[in-house]
């Protein structure tokens, strides 16, 4: 086998994805629990470690989402530093990985590589580092530096943070020292560092990557280990394998190199019938009226609250132009009065209220396998009988107890299926994700 060959392992893996902002949390209904509370995190991550999962991914916003001008009431909008949380979860799990999404944008490379190695070390070798960009004036307030990067180069910054990242890794020419400085003159920073901790028992931390612009497959395909997709269908999550296994290969590396594990959500039962009301009720709380009436008010700008949730959409017009990223990027950008007319033509014509309108907006249709536990398995195994990925980040819709179904009867599932392990293989994440050890890196372009 060449390394310009892809051969699927046969296998897939699981992650739990502990969302930040989002609206597909159940929060309000008396099963759910805490996002601040260190014990949600602790049961989820040693559920997640009990199902042999190979990590656990912690998303992180930078500034509290807003609604018309307030703090968003309707939402998760915040929680622990996610580094600090997963620092704490290293001291109660044993193998499963820990995942920090951390922005380039709003980090210095010689501070974050310095935080990331400690949480390395701590951990025994089970840090990663999904990698993300920001570039809008709204988010960089928080930090006096409003829109100080284009769009346009926040994958040119990125590459230029994380290649002396790996610089600053990969300094110790033996894994005891003594270590090289690194130094950096790019256009935003200017690195001049000894760094101050040996190598892990990994190497250095993994790297997640989850942009999937034509530039951020392209930056995936020459730094990261592992994508964080947003291609869980099967005939999609064929088609994406295809494109990065080209970029990768056009990138020096081999077809192998970059591991895919997509976005999903679970909604599983005995049987298929059971699934299917389960998936009902998980919709029916995901999308209460306050949301769907909250989800209409981003759009047009202005207060709905006299409409009725299970009644025809609003007949007023939109006050904005369009819409801003104060509620996430979801939101961001849409030519308002035009989605209107074109929303009330489509309700009207599918005969929708606004809660069933909105239901259907915001369902995770795409990213969601519903079915018995047998029929899922199934299909999973299809998955990795043709290596359409690596594995699934699941988003639990429910705190702390939304993985508990599928560690406890899917995951027994797979495992006889062969398609899924049954022991940890190492005790690194790097080691369990089946990675191979990084090649040094060299010196860097000037960017």
């Amino acid at each position: 086998m060449t390394r310009d060959i892809f051969q699927p392992s046969g296998q897939i893996q699981f992650g739990i994805f502990f969302q930040g902002v989002n609206s597909g949390t159940i929060w309000k209904a008396p099963q759910a629990g805490s996002q601040t509370d260190f014990e949600s995190f602790r049961h989820i991550a040693q559920t997640a470690e009990r199902g042999k999962f190979a990590a656990f991914f912690l998303g992180e916003g930078l500034r509290l989402r807003e609604h018309l001008g307030r703090p968003h009431a309707l939402d998760v909008v915040g929680r622990p530093d996610a580094q600090t949380m997963l620092a704490a979860l290293a001291a109660v799990t044993k193998n499963i990985g820990l995942v920090a999404t951390q922005n380039t944008t709003y980090n210095d490379p010689a501070d974050l590589a310095h935080r990331l190695s400690s949480l390395d070390l701590i951990s025994g070798g089970r840090a990663a580092w999904n990698i993300v960009t920001t570039d809008n004036a709204w988010t960089g307030a928080n930090f006096r530096r409003g829109g100080y990067l284009d769009h346009a180069d926040r994958y040119k910054h990125a590459e230029a943070f994380v290649e002396t990242s790996k610089r600053l890794w990969d300094s110790w020419e033996t894994p005891t020292g003594p270590a090289r400085r690194v130094h950096h003159e790019g256009q935003h920073y200017t690195v001049d560092v000894t760094p101050r901790l040996l190598r892990s028992a990994q190497y250095r931390p993994v790297l997640f990557q989850a942009g999937d612009s034509p530039d951020g497959r392209d930056f995936a395909a020459r730094q990261a280990d592992v994508i964080f997709s947003a291609h869980p269908k099967f005939d999609d999550a064929v088609e994406f394998r295809r494109d990065i296994v080209a970029r990768s290969i056009a990138a020096g590396r081999g077809a192998s190199a970059v591991q895919i594990m997509p976005a999903s959500e679970f909604i599983l039962g005995a049987t298929d019938q059971e699934a299917q009301e389960k998936k009902a009720w998980v919709r029916s709380l995901q999308i209460g009226p306050q949301q769907a009436i909250a989800y209409l008010e981003q759009f047009w700008g202005r207060e709905l609250s006299s409409y009725d949730p299970d009644g025809p959409l609003p007949e007023i017009d939109p006050v904005v132009e369009e819409t801003s990223e104060t509620r996430g990027s979801g939101f961001h950008g849409a030519k308002a009065r035009q989605l209107a007319d074109q929303w009330r033509a489509e309700a009207k014509d599918k005969g929708l209220s606004i809660r069933q309108f909105v239901t259907s907006k915001t369902a995770r249709i795409d990213s969601t396998f519903t079915g018995s536990y047998t029929a899922v398995a199934d299909h999973l195994a299809e998955y990795a009988r043709v290596g359409a990925v690596d594995g699934f980040n699941i988003s639990p819709w429910l705190i702390p107890t939304g993985l508990d179904d599928i560690v406890n009867h899917l995951v027994p599932e797979l495992q006889e299926r062969g398609v899924y392990p049954t022991e940890y293989r190492g005790t690194t994440l790097r080691e369990n994700l089946g990675l191979e050890t990084p090649v040094r890196s060299g010196e860097p372009a000037h960017v």
